[in-house]
């Protein structure tokens, strides 16, 4: 396209003169561009290159509130898990396969947290609500890439209790260090392979007008909401490839856990089997409350959802579960209880 031109002849040259007319206006299909905003990352029919997030209230109180409330929760959620890391490497006495799962779900459940919270905290303090479209991808990457980690690494610890609780005497057989570091990397490739076809299918989509999202990170649902683009085939992936992921360990915790209230039911002692069945019902909350969470908000048909209830279940999953699960794995423990107070007492002795 050839842009429009206007040339003065020397007839015309004078302004008023008996032949000079003004120029006419080019018209809009004339113009030599358009301005559009667009991100390298996008096509070249897409014009979004932020979103705002506007995060779970828009009144000054309840911001005030709420970061108050999240910060203490993030705090929590860091020490605690931290605190757990720290006192499983330094006590050999819990180099076992269990607490190793355990504390490779406390490192997974930190940056879980770091992904979401301090941008929130820090749009609040800075007064912005933007971030970039690579920089929401980024985020939903890692968001869901520590979900899909927390998911598998509940299996693996269902699983480890089954072997424990079930086959006692082939345990050391069984759960070799080999075979238990291997499940972890295996739930970390698994986990990166799942996320990057999500968020490949999301970076294909264009978001024409609106870029607000009513949320406090980058989710996938209210981005779909958003797109101006087909969506049925990221849905499709949700509903089908997503669940098979979700699904599949939650149904070996299920039966991992079925197995194990067989075989405490034939335990002779009550108090054996109030014990072992005490612990079981903390995780299995756990479980219910992150799993519950999860398929109510991303495996139902996106008509069926609203923002309000999808905001307050991924707050449940992704700010509340990683801070309780210190207490509900660990602090229940009798031996990390222990390991911790030797831990504390002798630090607090040589200061």
């Amino acid at each position: 396209m050839r842009p429009h031109q206007v040339t003065c002849s020397p007839r015309d040259s004078g302004r008023g003169g008996p032949g000079w007319r003004p120029p006419a206006a080019p018209a809009q299909d004339a113009l030599p561009f358009r301005v559009k905003v667009s991100s390298p990352m996008r096509g070249t029919n897409q014009s979004v290159s932020e979103f705002l997030l506007l995060g779970l209230s828009r009144q000054p109180q309840q911001q005030r509130l709420l970061f108050l409330l999240f910060l203490i929760m993030y705090l929590a959620t860091v020490l605690g898990n931290l605190l757990i890391i720290l006192d499983i490497s330094t006590d050999s006495r819990l180099h076992t396969p269990m607490y190793f799962f355990l504390s490779n779900l406390s490192l997974v459940d930190i940056c879980f947290s770091s992904t979401t919270v301090p941008k929130m905290l820090a749009n609040h303090i800075l007064g912005m609500q933007t971030i970039s479209f690579s920089g929401c991808l980024s985020q939903m990457y890692f968001v869901f890439m520590f979900v899909d980690m927390d998911n598998f690494l509940l299996a693996v610890m269902a699983y480890d209790h089954f072997v424990a609780v079930c086959h006692p005497l082939h345990y050391t057989t069984k759960m070799t260090h080999r075979l238990c570091a291997l499940l972890v990397a295996g739930s970390w490739v698994i986990a990166n392979l799942n996320v990057l076809l999500h968020t490949l299918l999301m970076a294909r989509l264009s978001f024409c007008a609106d870029n607000a999202i009513p949320h406090f990170f980058c989710d996938v649902t209210p981005l779909l909401r958003l797109s101006c683009s087909d969506t049925h085939l990221n849905e499709l992936m949700i509903l089908t490839e997503g669940a098979l992921i979700m699904i599949t360990p939650f149904v070996c915790i299920l039966a991992s856990y079925i197995h194990i209230t067989c075989a405490v039911l034939r335990v002779p002692s009550t108090r054996g089997r109030w014990k072992a069945f005490s612990t079981c019902s903390s995780h299995l909350a756990v479980v219910s409350l992150f799993y519950g969470t999860i398929i109510a908000v991303y495996f139902n048909p996106s008509s069926s959802h609203s923002a309000e209830k999808d905001t307050a279940a991924t707050v449940l999953y992704t700010v509340v579960t990683p801070m309780l699960n210190p207490f509900i794995y660990s602090l229940r423990n009798r031996d990390l209880k222990g390991a911790l107070r030797k831990a504390v007492g002798c630090r607090t002795f040589s200061l």
